[in-house]
């Protein structure tokens, strides 16, 4: 085992017998996947606060309906704050303001998405992605800082929500370049499914401890999140390796990819591509280091996953954002919920998330078509949205079974459709073999669906005002229009599971 150019974290030279020989690779790759698992499931707790918040910070329309839970609010939160809700949110446009909030932090995120991938490459993968979430544990903490200072300034809240989005861009170009350099090119999707969940567990943890505090007031719901986001950045900065070779291990995969992939490549993939390629090949491979913004939007594929993904995390940041403010806002069995209850309620709908992630990936991994199995999961969550919206109010089994089912389906294909992005990207001639290009590209794909995902709480917050039907009417459209950008690439695997005889039925034609 070589022994030069060793860079091991400090929480190995604390504890030499975490270092090779006495931990194999195996033992550090499953490490690296708990510990990145860790850092971004922190990122998405510190964004939950805002949705829990919401309905305390915003106008409060049923103040005296909220039946046998009015009492209970009125004794654990402050109930001046509560029915008043907070300047400057508390007034009329106090919704749309809400959305603002929003907007302001979800596309300086976005956009951070475009260059953060590229610093990455440039600077130590650990020290930037626990700069990046110090930053956002002490804006989010600031954020909350808020209630005890008295603030009532729309600009601060914007100006701390703009520089947490900045922040927050760091985490997931740094956790999935840590883990490309630990995986080599054999992965299942099952495997990464579990991975991938680290989403939705941190939302869950978000939406536990900001709705858990919420009855000491507001503030302590954004304090809770950012100092854990802290502690865990600690722990980042301690045991987490970069590389296997800081630690004398044969990297088992050499590029560094801006996005998990699920599986090795299919067959099916390859004959795609190697048809698209042909209409591309004008350039010799050094014209890559230079690919430019347009000339990326052209390259096969882009385009239909940009505009599909743009719409799938349109509808799951919506949910992430909306989803407590809509059922505290909606009676459940006649009886509108507390604000903490709302907030724990809203966790169902990400443990759907988790299950679907795994399901997902199982499913295509027996199939082997990650387009058809995320097809199949969007179109089945319309279906899913419409009996939520029309029965979830019926009794509270209603509307966690309903929950439940969404976000399985909701969820279950996002990260699924992420994946099969860059295993797409990873696949085609024009960008295999280049490094800059697939980083460049990948930037752009992760930078405009996260345009999505500004645009949906946005549009959710204006759109509420008419009615929460016109809200499900959005996020319905929007899982169509996602699922129509993968019907080519779906029609593909398809065609290509059929002449080699893989599927069942055709198996059976073909004896």
């Amino acid at each position: 085992m070589p022994s030069k150019n060793l860079n091991p974290p400090p929480g190995l030279n604390l504890f030499p017998s975490l270092k090779p020989p006495q931990k194999t690779l195996a033992f550090h790759q499953i490490l690296v996947l708990v510990i990145t698992f860790l850092a971004y499931a922190s990122f998405h707790a510190s964004r939950k606060p805002p949705s829990i918040v919401k309905s305390v910070l915003g106008p409060n329309d049923h103040s005296n309906s909220s039946l046998t839970e009015s009492n209970l609010n009125s004794t654990l939160l402050n109930s001046s704050s509560i029915d008043a809700g907070w300047a400057p949110f508390n007034g009329p446009r106090g919704t749309h303001r809400l959305g603002e909030l929003d907007l302001a932090f979800l596309s300086v995120y976005s956009i951070g998405m475009y260059f953060c991938g590229h610093v990455g490459d440039r600077v130590h993968l650990r020290y930037f992605l626990v700069f990046g979430m110090i930053g956002s544990g002490i804006f989010t903490i600031m954020f909350g800082l808020g209630y005890w200072l008295g603030v009532h300034v729309l600009g601060f809240f914007l100006a701390v929500q703009v520089v947490c989005g900045l922040f927050q861009s760091v985490g997931w170009p740094c956790v999935v370049a840590i883990v490309g350099n630990w995986s080599g090119k054999e992965k299942r999707g099952l495997i990464m499914g579990l991975w991938n969940s680290h989403t939705s567990v941190g939302n869950i943890v978000g939406s536990v401890l900001a709705s858990g505090v919420l009855e000491f007031g507001w503030g302590f719901s954004f304090v809770l999140p950012g100092v854990l986001m802290i502690v865990v950045g600690i722990v980042v900065f301690m045991l987490l390796v970069v590389s296997p070779d800081d630690l004398g291990f044969e990297s088992p995969g050499k590029e560094i990819e801006m996005y998990a992939e699920v599986d090795s490549v299919r067959s099916s993939e390859e004959k795609m591509e190697s048809e698209k390629a042909g209409l591309l090949e004008t350039g010799d491979s050094d014209s890559l280091a230079a690919i430019g913004f347009f000339e990326a939007w052209r390259l096969p594929g882009v385009a239909p996953f940009a505009f599909c993904l743009f719409f799938s995390k349109l509808v799951a940041y919506t949910f992430l954002y909306r989803l407590p403010f809509y059922i505290r806002h909606t009676a459940v069995a006649g009886v509108h919920l507390s604000h903490k209850t709302a907030g724990i309620l809203s966790t169902i709908f990400d443990m759907g998330g988790v299950l679907g992630g795994i399901l997902a990936g199982f499913i295509s991994d027996v199939i082997e078509a990650r387009a058809v199995t995320s097809i199949v999961f969007l179109l089945l969550s319309i279906p899913a949205l419409l009996f939520y919206r029309v029965y979830g109010s019926i009794s509270m089994f209603a509307n966690i079974s309903l929950m439940f089912l969404s976000g399985l389906l909701v969820n279950g294909p996002y990260s699924l459709i992420t994946t099969a992005v860059a295993t797409d990207l990873g696949t085609q001639t024009m960008v295999g073999g280049n490094s800059r290009a697939l980083a460049t590209v990948s930037a752009i794909i992760d930078g405009t669906c996260s345009v999505g995902a500004a645009l949906g709480p946005l549009l959710a917050g204006y759109i509420s005002t008419r009615g929460w039907n016109s809200v499900f009417l959005m996020l319905i459209l929007s899982i169509f229009l996602a699922s129509l950008f993968l019907i080519s690439v779906a029609r593909t695997e398809i065609k290509a599971k059929l002449n080699e005889g893989k599927w069942f039925w055709n198996s059976i034609g073909g004896h």
